[in-house]
């Protein structure tokens, strides 16, 4: 029998707000309990066509074979054509090129992703399911082909423009998600939405990192007002502190220490699918969600962006990305 709803919610809430056990891997497995999670029906993506950036590796690669073992159809958008290669074929073998076609763009290089999306829009006759999962904590600062700081390239300016000129395709599906992945670690950081560089700030991988999440969260809450009553749902999600090749390498101390308690990266990833395939009823646009329950955008006053800021940043990154506004206000 089930405790009643206001004493999950409850316990729910102690977890999120405890930080450590819900972020770690206690979270999805008490919740799960708590909430008595059912999986995503077999072959409920059947007839969907899916896209992941990022999908290579860690919860990108999760991602592409969860969406693929449910039945859709994923487009697979990476840097490394070989990585890519190998990928689709642990998905469905040598001979599954259409129905996991392959496409070579790093999404901090607008030159790169412009020529994707002009392959992508030939190819396909509509996308149901974007999973903008892209992301990486540079070791040192470094500038895109366009001489923006990279992490601001690859997370904000990168899948503004993807998002961009996907949109024809997305609006052909009656219900299409936008699933943006995005770090708990951006509740820690504010961001100076006139320095969207960080000239003005002391340099640190993981603090950049945060800060380009930190504006990414802010311009998928302006795509889901903006497109509002619209068929497409963008929402965003964190994983939580999941094992991933990324996080060893970048943050190695951290996981020496959190190791034994960090998520697997199927449990990071299960909002994902769940996101990907819950009833339409049942989504908020906009809303940032972590084991498929929304949570708060911050944590700490200092860190907000009030909505003239989100509209400010909208702007810059509008201008950077080539100056036409994909959803005007």
């Amino acid at each position: 029998m089930l405790m009643p709803l206001d004493v999950r919610a409850a316990i729910d809430a102690l977890l999120e707000l405890a930080v450590v056990p819900s972020f770690s891997a206690i979270g999805p497995r008490a919740r799960r309990r708590l909430w008595s999670w059912t999986e995503p029906a077999e072959g409920s993506l059947e007839g969907q066509t899916a896209l992941v950036t990022g999908a290579t590796g860690g919860l990108g690669r999760a991602t592409a074979h969860a969406l693929a073992g449910l039945g859709a159809r994923v487009v697979l958008v990476g840097r490394d054509a070989g990585r890519l290669e190998q990928l689709r074929v642990e998905l469905g073998g040598p001979d599954a090129g259409d129905r996991f076609p392959i496409h070579v763009a790093d999404m901090a290089d607008l030159g790169s992703v412009r020529s994707a999306v002009q392959e992508i829009a030939a190819a396909e006759e509509s996308l149901a399911i974007v999973v903008d999962n892209a992301g990486m904590i540079y070791p040192q600062r470094t500038a895109a082909p366009d001489g923006t700081e990279a992490s601001m390239a690859l997370m904000v300016l990168g899948p503004f423009a993807l998002l961009s000129g996907l949109l024809p395709l997305l609006r052909r599906s009656p219900d299409a998600r936008v699933i943006a992945v995005t770090s708990g670690g951006m509740y820690a950081q504010s961001l100076d939405v006139s320095d969207l560089d960080g000239s003005k700030v002391e340099y640190g991988g993981p603090r950049f990192y945060a800060r380009a999440k930190r504006a990414q969260v802010a311009i998928v809450r302006e795509w889901a007002r903006r497109l509002r009553g619209s068929s497409i749902s963008f929402v965003l999600m964190h994983p939580g502190w999941a094992r991933t090749p990324g996080l060893s390498a970048s943050l190695p101390g951290f996981e020496r220490v959190i190791g034994p308690i960090l998520r697997t990266p199927e449990e990071g990833i299960d909002t994902i699918t769940w996101l990907a395939t819950a009833p339409r009823a049942a989504i908020a646009p906009g809303r940032l969600y972590l084991d498929r329950r929304p949570r708060p955008f911050d944590r700490v006053p200092s860190t907000r962006l009030r909505a003239t800021e989100r509209a400010a940043l909208w702007a810059e990154v509008v201008r950077r990305t080539g100056g036409v506004d994909p959803a005007p206000d």
